[in-house]
């Protein structure tokens, strides 16, 4: 009986590290990515797993002060053109808000 207990306790343990394990892979995803990932995510897991730890790690970034901020791409406001933050080095300076306003 307690082999039977052991080895069930073993595979929960094995069962829980993979999802920890897979959680840390999936948050370091692109958002858009990491955003059809979550949206898949049962409620339990929510409740279980360590997100918060995970997520700082994960998105922790590693810029010094003075470094430039890292390239990307974001379509604009009217959802055309792609504007890439390197097309204004050099050229003005450049202010971004990250923030919800709903």
């Amino acid at each position: 009986m307690i082999r039977i207990l052991l080895r069930i306790v073993v595979v929960l343990a094995l069962l829980y590290a993979a999802a920890v394990a897979c959680l840390a892979i999936a948050m370091r995803q692109p958002p858009d990515t990491f955003g059809r990932i979550m949206a898949k995510m049962p409620t339990v897991a929510f409740i279980v797993l360590p997100f918060e730890p995970l997520w700082l790690s994960a998105r922790a970034g590693r810029l010094e002060p003075g470094q430039s901020a890292p390239d990307f791409a974001l379509k604009s406001l009217d959802g055309g053109n792609l504007v890439r933050l390197s097309s204004f080095r050099g050229q003005k300076p450049v202010v971004l808000v990250f923030g919800s306003y709903t």
